[in-house]
């Protein structure tokens, strides 16, 4: 629990004074509890959240000024180098690295799991063969709880936990089904023989005419690194959203389907394929530094570049970028668009007017680059984001269940109109 600091801040309100108790965390900035303003008959306001903490967690941690973001305490970059995703989502959920037996039985928890329902297939023939991946994923994942509902007593912790592990196993199996069908193959089943990542690529690219289709290792590699720079990322939009259902009390399949929903924007889990449509805009290598100069001018936006949250690098992209040269150098590729990309990076990373307002490239950059290379199409790269991001949503939703919780409710600052009569 967070610590009162002694300290306390006083608000003037019509002539009298408010003390608002201060409190600390173990890193950040203390917050003030401002819930007795409610009593003096005001709302504090303050749109976008950008200075409200929504709840107390010890999942993720992130310094935006100083590029850093711990998970459970250990730095980003460490994990994505030094340790697979499975180990971090086994870290997310219980807080502590897993020993090598706590590893091996949570990897085997999730191979147990890693196939769906049968009925759950003929959903997706519901579906338009062009929809878009995404639509597929909100339906089809808040529709497991019709599957899975002899496990969702929210109060019972081994209810809570079996549900974790079924998602973090099942959301891959289901992420490269809305593939196949968007393009009209077979679903490939999952293989329990292969690592996390190493079954989602076979899942996606693997056919019944291609028996002995072998995922690459630096691809698979890759792959595992992507999740894990996207399992998590604090109190961000899709994991506010996850929450706040969550606190209704609603099943965790619905809560998930929420999170999925959020992250479906274009400002949020819709960056990284919005870097592909900003480089086919700009077309091709000759036309980069006319574009430069237009992002100058505030003619144009630079997706890719620069965070919200981070004033720094963002530590994830200093992992992303190693991961996409080793990517590319292992394929080969000479494709013009990611020609135009390094182009583009060179600039932004060299260029004065960027250096000095720290637009470098953020993970959405590089991860687009990576998954274009592999031979992922840009409609599924928010539906990959979606698959990583399962583990930190799922975390969230069991850190509130863990201790007491309050259903979220927001207030508003309404400027329509007052009170009036119809006149007939």
């Amino acid at each position: 629990m967070s610590e009162a600091t002694g300290k306390k801040a006083v608000l003037e309100l019509d002539g009298k004074k408010i003390e608002l108790p201060i409190y600390s965390g173990t890193l950040g900035p203390d917050v003030i509890d401002v819930k007795d303003v409610l009593a003096s008959g005001h709302f504090t306001f303050d749109p976008g959240f950008m200075a409200t903490a929504s709840c107390e967690s010890k999942i993720t941690f992130i310094d935006g000024d100083k590029g850093i973001l711990l998970h459970r305490g250990y730095p980003i970059d460490q994990l994505a180098t030094q340790a697979s995703y499975l180990e971090t989502c086994y870290l997310l959920l219980n807080g502590e690295l897993p020993t090598e037996e706590q590893k091996e039985k949570f990897k085997k928890n999730v191979r147990q799991h890693t196939m769906v329902h049968d009925q759950v297939s003929r959903f997706y023939n519901g579906f338009r063969r062009d929809a878009h991946p995404m639509a597929i994923m909100v339906g089809v994942v808040g529709a497991l709880s019709a599957f899975y509902h002899n496990n969702l007593d929210i109060e019972d912790v081994n209810h809570r936990e079996i549900t974790a592990i079924r998602l973090i196993a099942k959301i891959p199996t289901l992420a490269a089904w809305s593939y196949k069908y968007t393009v009209g193959q077979p679903f490939v089943y999952p293989r329990n023989d292969l690592s996390y990542a190493e079954n989602f690529l076979y899942m996606m690219f693997a056919t019944p005419a291609d028996r002995d289709y072998q995922v690459n290792p630096v691809l698979a590699k890759a792959m595992d690194r992507i999740f894990t720079l996207h399992a998590d990322h604090e109190q961000n939009a899709s994991t506010s959203t996850v929450r706040l259902a969550g606190s209704t009390g609603a099943n965790p399949y619905a809560c998930i389907a929420a999170g999925i929903s959020a992250l479906w924007g274009p400002a949020h889990g819709g960056a990284n394929e919005a870097v592909l449509k900003m480089l086919d805009e700009i077309g091709s290598v000759d036309n980069v530094a006319e574009f430069m100069e237009k992002v100058k001018r505030k003619e144009v936006k630079l997706m890719g570049f620069g965070h919200r949250v981070y004033k720094n690098f963002d530590p994830r992209a200093k992992v992303m970028k190693q991961t996409c040269d080793e990517v590319l150098a292992a394929l080969g590729i000479n494709d013009p668009q990611l020609a135009l990309a390094m182009e583009l990076e060179k600039i932004a990373l060299s260029d004065p007017y960027f250096v000095e307002r720290k637009l470098y490239p953020n993970v959405d950059f590089y991860s687009g680059i990576i998954l274009k290379a592999i031979g992922i199409p840009t409609e599924m790269f928010t539906v990959i984001f979606a698959l990583a991001r399962t583990v930190g949503w799922i975390s969230h939703w069991l850190e509130m269940h863990s201790g007491p919780y309050k259903i979220g409710r927001p207030r508003q600052l309404y400027t329509g109109a007052t009170q009036r009569d119809i006149q007939r």
